[in-house]
């Protein structure tokens, strides 16, 4: 008899196995950094593919628990983790330094802090084991960085060290603490009210959806006495865990939310009963200094929904190449290599679009006025698009291993689960798409996007009537977006519009990205990929004439030439075939 067990990726390197992954850190970081991090991609990559996703599963089979009081009587209000999240807590916050790295030197032994895109090209290898604490380490890092931009000198000296710290033992985690049952996505609403008492603030609410609640410190928006309505009288406050004579302070943690996904960690309702809190930047203007924690947070659900996409794809591609149906390797089937293509262009999509970006945010950091606005708007349209995408990818992934899929002994159904949170957290789909638009009508951030896009265009190799389609391409995007931006009445269309926007966009950054690559096209493929299944009318009666060739060369993600590359897709077929003017314009 013969036992065919089902194909188990258990213990590969997800770096290794990602040889894309490699060539975009060529081109994103300096040579001497990307040398020096070279070994720590790798040992992340070793741990996600073995021990970390161990831990994830044992972490996500025992959720944390809250502990009210100790048996005497005493008010603990403590969070009980379990000793496998503490392991993964230890190794993001301590060896790796991930909440740390963008603030301070000395992390993986680098004198200088580190370019975005470090931390979150660490970040997307690990969201491929574990999701749920993700979500602490990006509010960590975010509210160390709106602490150290709009706080005092005596705040910042006060906890920097122990924010940035990587004794575990010392590290302060950060938290968010804003939605309130009334004031969900419409922060104007918000109630919790922030009184003066003997030259203290104090606050006074109750806040619904708390992540990391026992945190060290968190960041809460609150509306002084007698302040404005809406959004222009919040004030941004710094709130505590503990006193300074050690006493737990005056808020309480009702309940932990019994959640869908990431139930590795802990979500809770606070009860603020007059709460110690610090007043950060200019009184008034909590809800703009906020919103450079909320980008942050959507940045980095952006870069964990592209890290769930991958690791869906890996998964897919292993059981693909592993597994036999019908007399064939399974990813020899033409229709599970249309499957596992439109998973891959996807992933690719939303990598490209947060790496860049994440270069954008360097720049912008650095005084770049373009970069800024390039942040403004590229930041809602990743936030709107990955993590949509990573719902259906994680999906699809999940089929490709087919029953055992949905067997909670896999991670399957974990994946689909997380995957489901970064559509809703930091702002919901309707309300981060209209986001987009916000950032069009009042920053005047579209012209900067479309100008930029027209430079990355023209830097790119390719022939002229290929240059040329994905400009006309671009300006019909930038015309849509225009008119919608202008007109109310077609808010109906922004989910359409943005998406639009994000395909372009993609398509563009991809083609630039292949001219930097020495000897490899392949992402030029996919840039063109983008513009047939996702930029031009479909034609739902024809008959597809893909080559399985050319699928099976772009799923085994080797290097490609310029010929290969035209194998796969020929740009004056396509576009003709859409009545697009492809002349040399």
């Amino acid at each position: 008899m013969i036992h065919r067990n089902i194909p188990d990726s258990w213990g590969q390197n997800s770096y290794h196995n990602d040889p894309t992954l490699s060539q975009l850190l060529d081109l994103y970081l300096p040579t001497a950094l990307r040398q020096h991090l070279e070994r720590h991609f790798n040992e992340m990559g070793a741990l996600a593919g073995g021990e970390l996703e161990t831990l994830a599963i044992e972490a996500d089979n025992h959720p944390p628990e809250l502990a009210l009081r100790s048996r005497n009587g005493t008010e603990r209000q403590k969070i009980l983790k379990h000793p496998a999240y503490q392991r993964l807590e230890a190794y993001a916050y301590g060896q790796f330094g991930l909440a740390a790295m963008s603030h301070r030197g000395g992390v993986l032994d680098w004198s200088e802090p580190m370019p975005p895109v470090v931390k979150y090209a660490l970040t997307y290898l690990f969201v491929q084991a574990e999701f749920g604490l993700c979500c602490p380490l990006s509010m960590t890092d975010a509210l160390t960085r709106t602490l150290r931009k709009f706080g005092d000198d005596a705040l910042v000296n006060r906890y920097l060290e122990a924010l940035t710290s990587q004794d575990m033992d010392l590290a302060y985690q950060g938290a968010m603490f804003m939605t309130e049952q009334d004031a969900g996505s419409d922060v104007g609403a918000i109630t919790t009210e922030a009184r003066q008492k003997d030259g203290k603030w104090r606050l006074y609410g109750d806040k619904w959806f708390c992540s990391n609640p026992d945190a060290a410190l968190a960041m809460v928006l609150a509306r002084p006495e007698q302040g404005e309505r809406g959004t222009r009288g919040l004030t941004l406050f710094l709130l505590p865990r503990y006193l300074e004579n050690g006493d737990l302070n005056h808020y309480r943690i009702v309940r932990l939310k019994d959640k869908l996904g990431t139930r590795s960690m802990a979500s809770g309702e606070i009860l603020l009963e007059g709460a110690e809190a610090y007043v950060v930047g200019e009184p008034g203007q909590g809800f703009k200094q906020m919103t450079d924690m909320i980008n942050m947070s959507r940045l980095s659900n952006g870069v964990r929904s592209a890290g769930l996409m991958r690791r869906s794809l890996n998964e897919a591609l292993f059981i693909a190449r592993h597994r036999q149906a019908f007399g064939s390797q399974l990813i020899e089937l033409p229709l599970m290599q249309r499957q596992l293509s439109k998973m891959m262009l996807t992933a690719e999509q939303g990598r490209t679009m947060v790496f860049h970006t994440a270069e954008c945010l360097r720049r912008a950091d650095a005084g770049d006025a373009q970069a800024a606005k390039l942040l403004r708007i590229l930041t809602p349209m990743i936030k709107f698009r990955t993590t949509r995408d990573a719902r259906k990818v994680a999906g699809d992934g999940m089929e490709v291993r087919g029953g055992c899929g949905y067997i909670e002994e896999w991670s399957d159904a974990r994946v689909l689960r997380d995957a489901h949170l970064g559509s809703i957290w930091e702002g919901t789909s309707n309300i981060v798409a209209l986001d987009v638009f916000r950032a069009i009508r009042r920053e005047q951030t579209l012209p900067v996007l479309a100008d930029y896009l027209h430079q990355q265009l023209q830097a790119s190799a390719m022939e002229d009537h290929e240059r040329h389609l994905l400009q006309v391409l671009l300006d019909k995007a930038v015309e849509s977006a225009n008119a919608l931006a202008e007109d109310p009445a077609c808010e109906h269309d922004a989910r359409r519009i943005a998406s639009g926007l994000y395909h372009i966009t993609s398509a563009i950054l991809m083609a630039w990205e292949a001219s930097r690559i020495t000897g490899d096209r392949r992402r030029l493929a996919l840039a063109w990929l983008v513009v047939r299944h996702k930029l031009l009318p479909p034609d739902p009666l024809s008959v597809s004439r893909a080559s399985p060739e050319a699928l099976a060369m772009l799923l085994s993600e080797t290097p490609m030439t310029d010929e290969q590359v035209a194998v796969v897709v020929n740009t004056q077929v396509l576009a003709r075939s859409r009545g697009l003017e492809v002349g040399h314009g």
